[in-house]
Parts: C-alpha cells; sequence; structure tokens
C-alpha cells in the first residue's frame, strides 16, 4: 500500500470515486482512494438511482447535467454497463401554481441546454394510457434523463479511475486527519469483519498526501469531529417500495408500450418508475426523522430501517389514484435508508473552512445524480484553482462555524427533505430553527408588520406587511407571479424615491483590517485604489483566475487600520479567505491582524431626498445644519458622528442610489438608535423598508450585486466595472484578468413584461430573431420605469444601450431594451445632492 500520494479520496461511494476518476483524468497521476468497507457500501447501494435534470440552481443544474452527459459514455471507456436507462422524466402538476414553477425552472433549464418539452394530460395520456390524468393541468418533460443502477455506474467510475492509475484500497478506515504545514498525514486501519461488524484492526498505516477529499456520506459527522469543523451534513431517513407485477403494465410493455418515465407527481410528494414488471414508489413524506446526528453506530453498515408505512400511507394512496392499476400488486420489497441532507438541499462542495489542501464533499442528498459533475468540476478547482462555473452556492463556508450546531443541521435537514416536492417559489423561506439569529431591533420590527428573510442566520425584513396580519401572511402571500407582498415592496421602493426610507442591513459582513502590513496586503489583495484616510472605495478581491471572489466596501480608518464591508450571506467565506490570503503573505507583507466585527456592529442605511433632514434632527454637532453637508461630509467618505446618545460611523454611500447614509452603530444600542430615528422620521414621512424593495432600487442604478452580477464566473471587466480596477498597480488575479479579455458584458435591460408577474433573475434571453444570448442574474420591478427591470450577462456586442432583445417569463417571450448603465440618475447628482 502507497503511503505517499498527491490527492487521497476518503469514501467509496459515487461520489468518492467520480472525484478519484476527474481528478486522474485532470492529469493527476498520484491518486488514492479509501474505503472503509466495500464500494458502494453506504447510501449508493440503496439509492434509486434517479437522475433528475429538475434544479432551480444554475451550478447544481450544471454538474447534474455533465453528470447525465458523463454516465452515457461510460461503457464505451470501461466496457461496463452502468445501467442507464435513457426514460426521460415526466414531471406532473396538479395546479396551475405548479405549472408557474416549472416554467420558471424551463427558461432556467435552457441557459445551461438542458432541453424539455410541454405535454398536455391528453398528449400524457395518449403515450402513457396506465397514467390517469383527469385532474392534471400539464407536465415537463425531459427526454434526455432517466435512472440508473447506482451501485453499477459506481464500479464502471470505479474502473475508469484504475485504468487512469487510481489506487482504490478496500477495507480501510481514515481515523485521524493531521496537518504537517505541507501535507496531510492521514492514520488508517485496516478493518476487519467481526460478529457482522466492521472493527479497526491493530494494523495502522499513516498515509502522506498533499490534498485530501472527504466523500464520507453517512459517516459526515464523524469526518467533521475528526477535522475539528462542524458541517450540517447529517442524513435523513428516505423510504421506498418495490412492487409487484402490475399485469396491466406487464400487457401494455408486451403490446408494444414503451417504458414508462421517471414519473414525479410532485403534488403528492413521490415519484414511481418501472420495474421489471412492477413499480417503485418512492415518497418525501413529513415526519422522516433525521438519524446519525453525532456519527453512525460501528454496527451499521449495509443496513437499512424498518419500513413505516403509515408515515407514507398518503403517498401510496395517491399513487393508486395516479396509477389505479397498480392497486392489486402486492409489495415486493422495502427500503428504508439513510441519506444524506444539508439545510438547503445543496452539497457541500470545495475548501474546508480554516484548513488548508482539505476538500469536502458532503451531503449529498441526490448523490447518483450529482456524482459525475461534482467529480469534474471540483477536479477542476483542485488542479486549475477554479471551476468554469461558480460554485459559490455550494462551498461549504455558507454556514458559518461561529452559529451552525448538530440541532440546527438536524431539524433543518428535517425540513429539508419533506420540502423536496413543496412548491419553490422564489421567494421562499423556511421556517424550521427561526428565529435563530436576530439583531436587538427585531421585535420592534416585527410589531411594525416586518416580514423577515434568511441571511447567514440572521432574520432581515424582506418587506412590511399588513400590520393586523397574521405571522402565516407571508407565506401566504408567496408566488411565482407577483404575490401579495408585491404591492407593498412598490411603496417602500417609492417612499425611497420620494421621501425617505430606514433599512436594516446589520446582517452585512463586517472585518478590521489592521496593522504594518494591512496597507500593503489590501493593495494587493484587491484590485482598486485604497482610499484615503477618512473615505471609502469600491473594490474587489479575485480568485487566482481573475474573476470576482468577493465584493468589499473598503472604509479607511487610520493609515494601516480598514474597515472592510462585504455581503451578508458570505461571512465566513470572506473570512476564510481573508485569512489564508493574509497568512500567506505574512513574509512579504508583515503582521496584519484581521478580526470579524459582525456581531459587534448593527447597521441601518437612511435613504431618499428627505434622508439628511431626519438626520439633522438627531445629529449632535456644534453646527447640526451643515454637519451632513457635501462641504463637511462629502459623498464617499466616513465620519463618526453622534446621533442623540449613540457613536455611529456613518458612511455616506447609499445602495439604493439616493442620497443616504449607513449608520454603523454598536449592536448593544441598536433599539435606543431605532427609536431616535424612528421618531424623527415621523414629520417627513419616513417609511421602513425591506430588502426586497431595496433590490429592486440598486437595479434601477446598475448596481451588481454578489451572488447575482458578480461571482467566480466573470471577471470585474466583464461586469462592466472598469473603474473599479486599477490596472496600474499589481494585484493578486491580475495577470489571468487581463489575459481572460472580455468574453460578456453586464448590463441593465428594462422590460415591457406580463401585467402580473416580473423577473426573478435566472431566466433565458433572446435576441428579436430567437437566439439565446445570455441569462438574467437579477430581476424586478422598478418603480422609476414603471416596467420591469434585470440585469444579465450577454455578449458585448450587445451589451450596447438600444439593443433590442426578449426574455422568457412565464414560457412567452417579452421584449426588453439595453439600457443605460446606472438609468435611474445616471450622472449621480440624486446621490451627491448637498445640503
Amino acid at each position: 500500500m502507497k503511503t505517499q500520494v498527491k490527492a487521497l479520496v476518503v469514501g467509496g461511494g459515487a461520489v468518492g470515486t467520480s472525484i478519484a476518476y476527474h481528478l486522474a483524468k485532470a492529469g493527476w497521476d498520484d491518486v488514492m482512494l479509501l474505503e472503509r468497507d466495500e464500494l458502494t457500501s453506504g447510501s449508493t447501494w440503496h439509492a434509486a438511482g434517479l437522475l433528475p435534470l429538475f434544479n432551480m440552481s444554475y451550478a447544481t443544474t450544471h454538474i447534474h447535467k455533465y453528470s447525465v452527459d458523463f454516465y452515457k459514455q461510460l461503457e464505451e471507456e470501461t466496457g461496463l454497463n452502468a445501467g442507464f436507462a435513457v426514460v426521460g422524466n415526466l414531471r406532473m402538476a396538479q395546479t396551475q401554481e405548479r405549472m408557474d414553477e416549472y416554467m420558471l425552472y424551463a427558461s432556467t433549464a435552457e441557459t445551461c441546454d438542458v432541453s424539455y418539452e410541454w405535454l398536455t394530460p391528453d398528449q400524457i395520456k395518449e403515450r402513457w394510457p396506465l397514467i390517469n390524468t383527469e385532474d392534471l393541468k400539464g407536465a415537463i418533460y425531459h427526454t434526455e434523463d432517466g435512472y440508473i443502477n447506482p451501485a453499477d455506474v459506481t464500479q464502471a467510475m470505479a474502473k475508469g479511475a484504475r485504468q487512469r492509475g487510481v489506487m482504490i484500497e478496500r477495507k480501510w478506515q481514515a481515523d485521524a486527519f493531521h496537518w504537517n504545514g505541507e501535507a496531510w498525514e492521514v492514520t488508517c486501519s485496516k478493518m476487519l469483519e467481526k460478529g457482522g461488524n466492521l472493527v479497526p484492526s491493530d494494523e495502522q498505516v499513516v498515509i502522506t498526501a498533499e490534498h485530501v477529499v472527504t466523500a464520507s456520506g453517512n459517516h459526515a459527522q464523524r469526518t467533521a469531529k475528526m477535522l475539528g469543523i462542524k458541517f450540517p451534513a447529517i442524513p435523513v431517513e428516505h423510504q421506498f417500495i418495490v412492487m409487484d407485477q402490475d399485469p396491466s403494465l406487464v400487457e401494455f410493455r408486451k403490446n408494444g408500450g414503451v417504458e414508462h418515465p421517471v414519473v414525479r407527481d410532485a403534488d403528492a410528494q413521490s415519484y414511481v418508475r418501472e420495474e421489471r414488471g412492477g413499480w417503485i414508489l418512492g415518497v418525501y413524506e413529513k415526519g422522516a426523522p433525521a438519524v446519525f446526528e453525532h456519527g453512525v453506530p460501528d454496527s451499521f453498515r449495509a443496513d437499512l430501517f424498518p419500513l413505516d408505512l403509515e408515515r407514507i400511507e398518503e403517498q401510496y394512496m395517491a399513487m393508486i389514484h395516479r396509477v389505479p392499476s397498480c392497486e392489486e400488486s402486492g409489495l415486493k420489497d422495502d427500503f428504508n435508508g439513510p441519506i444524506c441532507y444539508t439545510p438547503d438541499g445543496n452539497p457541500l462542495v470545495g475548501p474546508a473552512p480554516g484548513l488548508r489542501n482539505m476538500w469536502l464533499a458532503e451531503g449529498f442528498s441526490f448523490g447518483i445524480t450529482a456524482a459525475g459533475g461534482t467529480g469534474y468540476y471540483l477536479a477542476q478547482m483542485m488542479v486549475d484553482g477554479e471551476a468554469e462555473i461558480d460554485m459559490a452556492s455550494l462551498d461549504p463556508k455558507r454556514y458559518s462555524q461561529n452559529w451552525m450546531t448538530t440541532e440546527f443541521a438536524a431539524r433543518k435537514n428535517e425540513e429539508c427533505y419533506n420540502h423536496v416536492y413543496v412548491l419553490h417559489h422564489p421567494d421562499e423561506e423556511r421556517e424550521a430553527c427561526r428565529p435563530l439569529r436576530t439583531a436587538p431591533a427585531y421585535d420592534r420590527q416585527k410589531a411594525r408588520g416586518a416580514q423577515f428573510g434568511w441571511v447567514n442566520g440572521w432574520e432581515r425584513p424582506n418587506y412590511y406587511g399588513p400590520l393586523d396580519a397574521p405571522d402565516s401572511f407571508d407565506h401566504d402571500s408567496r408566488s411565482f407571479r407577483r404575490g401579495a407582498w408585491w404591492q407593498y415592496a412598490v411603496e417602500e421602493a417609492k417612499a425611497i424615491r420620494e421621501g425617505v426610507g430606514l433599512i436594516d442591513a446589520t446582517a452585512f459582513t463586517k472585518h478590521v483590517v489592521k496593522g504594518p502590513g494591512a496597507t500593503a496586503f489590501l493593495d494587493w489583495f484587491t484590485c482598486n485604489k485604497l482610499p484615503r484616510v477618512g473615505r471609502i472605495n469600491l473594490t474587489y478581491a479575485l480568485t487566482s483566475h481573475g474573476t470576482t471572489r468577493t465584493e468589499y466596501t473598503i472604509v479607511r480608518q487610520a493609515e494601516n487600520e480598514y474597515y472592510c464591508v462585504s455581503a451578508g450571506a458570505w461571512t465566513e467565506y470572506d473570512a476564510d479567505f481573508l485569512r489564508k490570503a493574509a497568512e500567506d503573505k505574512l513574509d512579504e507583507f508583515g503582521y496584519i491582524e484581521i478580526q470579524d466585527v459582525t456581531t459587534q456592529w448593527g447597521v441601518f442605511a437612511i435613504a431618499g431626498p428627505k434622508s439628511r433632514d431626519v438626520l439633522n434632527a438627531v445629529i449632535k454637532d456644534a453646527d447640526p445644519t451643515t454637519a451632513l453637508s457635501n462641504k463637511r461630509f462629502p459623498w464617499l467618505s466616513a465620519r463618526q458622528i453622534e446621533l442623540g446618545m449613540c457613536p455611529v460611523n456613518a458612511i455616506r454611500v447609499a445602495y439604493t442610489g439616493e442620497l443616504g447614509w449607513e449608520l454603523h452603530h454598536p449592536m448593544e444600542m441598536q433599539n435606543y438608535l431605532f427609536d431616535l430615528l424612528e421618531e424623527a422620521g415621523k414629520p417627513h414621512g419616513m417609511k421602513l423598508v425591506g430588502a426586497r424593495a431595496q433590490n429592486w432600487l440598486r437595479q434601477e442604478k446598475s448596481y451588481r450585486a454578489f451572488g447575482t452580477e458578480l461571482g467566480r464566473d466573470a471577471t470585474p471587466l466583464e461586469a462592466d466595472l472598469p473603474r473599479f480596477v486599477d490596472l496600474e498597480k499589481d494585484f493578486h488575479g491580475k495577470a489571468k484578468l487581463v489575459e481572460t479579455g472580455v468574453r460578456v458584458k453586464c448590463c441593465t435591460v428594462l422590460i415591457d413584461g406580463p401585467d402580473d408577474a416580473d423577473p426573478w433573475g435566472r431566466e433565458a434571453l433572446y435576441t428579436e430573431d430567437g437566439t439565446r444570448v445570455g441569462r438574467l442574474t437579477s430581476g424586478g420591478y422598478s418603480v422609476h420605469f414603471g416596467k420591469s427591470i434585470g440585469m444579465c450577462y450577454v455578449p458585448s456586442e450587445l451589451a450596447v444601450e438600444g439593443t433590442k432583445l426578449r426574455v422568457k417569463i412565464q414560457d412567452k417571450l417579452w421584449d426588453a431594451v439595453v439600457t443605460c448603465d446606472s438609468p435611474y440618475d445616471p450622472k449621480n447628482e440624486v446621490i451627491r445632492k448637498d445640503g
């Protein structure tokens, strides 16, 4: 057994074998895979093997599509048939709202080259007469996917990996990980059979690996403890049953009927597929419990739990309704096994928080579908430094080490499981484990009608609904069109454009970077000029490929002290990158101190033509009438001021594009400041404003947002932000930024869309002649222009004011036109207003 390798993959399921295969294919010739038992002995062996392309996530759709395409060519390469039945995937809808969901998904699918067809109930019945269609509205049908044998595809990838030089060692368990400063030393024990259990023997080896990948499936919590970190990958019970032969199905096939596609009855929380003349029924029911919260018992191997038929009785009866001929079929077999989940259903793929060269591939609830693509894109990240798509939405650091717990993960994973077939509105907010992280003003905001969203655990107002609304108002008002919340957001956006509004931005990520090396480090770390003391600047930290890794607003508080503000959803993601970069440059730049002060400072953003009037009423200054004037407090500057008894680090900037300030204040004084501002705002009609209105307003100013317009698949130059890139200096990622050039360009479009809907920011874009040319990254409604608005990436030659495009909304193409950058107040006269 080799004891020194380039990369060690821990876990021999479908995901682990795919990663080993793709690392070898990408050129690493010293790769080893360890499996504590036999290949496929974890969740892989009892997976149903479905390959659904349906997904609302851009990155995950790419991953699934790669898997489907990859599995089709495995037999040619390895000689092993992976058992891929390309029967298609029929996803049915019982309601118009479900069809609305499919229409939004379909537009997203087009941007990833995933094909589909629309079928009416009559067309479904004509092709598959055993299906009861009387209560259906229609269906979306994918012809390219179907189902596969999980064990066979895993063995095929394993053979392909061996053919490329990968060493696969079975019955070896990783027991400890130690980073020696240059590589990982992994202590491994030989596993022995004893009384039906697997137990570690006294035989041990230490494998030294430059890189380690963990793909430990249900054993994720054991892996996390060995690494000294936390990640929310905890299994949930998943049940499916195999039925005896259905005589009607046997007769249908005997008479030339083609095999049924995988039939997904989303409104009945179930899927059905053929199995040797009978049917398999799989369900995603309520009440399925999380298991192995603290680790898998040594006695649990390729085992199952007892079937709980009462828990799935409703779904079983729904299947009989959907396929009446199955009613007389008996139960042939049943499966109730652990499937790992995460709170949002996306796996954890990427660098482990705080660790060097440790890569996670954990929490795969759809592991067979995702295995091929995960191996492909993770190998790109490891070998090339970045993947060709933005993988941030799968990054393990989206769940912070500071607040994520076992209880949180278990309860959210149970919720995620029973939400698999729940309608996934774009404005979806899930209720489990909330509220968890609340700023002091939470109760005051809730009392004023706040309907909250979830951002990195924080409760943040999305909008303010009716004061007499029950807590369920937000849930009841969601829609794929303009929900009941829409008019409230319109009024909030108008308040900022016409008067004054107050936004809670406490969730912002905040870091202090200081020390003798801080200035030299940040100058190299970011692509824009650093601001002078007392001033601010917008800048970007880039990846090694020159794409956008993080967006920062940097306030220079002293010669070598900086206050860095970034997106609230990405606190640990930003902190990890910042700290590792500083450590790498310690010898070059000297001592740098980095403090995460996110929970120390609350933030209120006040904006609108009357915002100065509100602040003038409470500011304590020798001359309060001029304290906030352009002369004493110019645009893009920062000052320490006093509002009543509250010390405030005020920044003159506004994400809404109006006259305004961000008021960074001590968290413990937030309620005092809220009350003070609310009282001062009454004479001016100040309105509390949520994140949805703010999102619309920033699009009117063409302000790019990290996670939508800004990400690891486009450079700041492609985001059309050359004014924030100083090519006269050296900075991380500069060479690749210049080499990449401008492949596509970001621009803003105004849309003559439907009367009852706006884009959400995932729709396909076309030219007038029907050529698909890009996709929206953001969408919403413009109160200034009275029509839909969006931001997008298109070829550079189309990103020109006046270019006519078309955007697909609700399966129809609507006229759109490229507008100028910052179509509202393009000269920034409003935001610079003096007083």
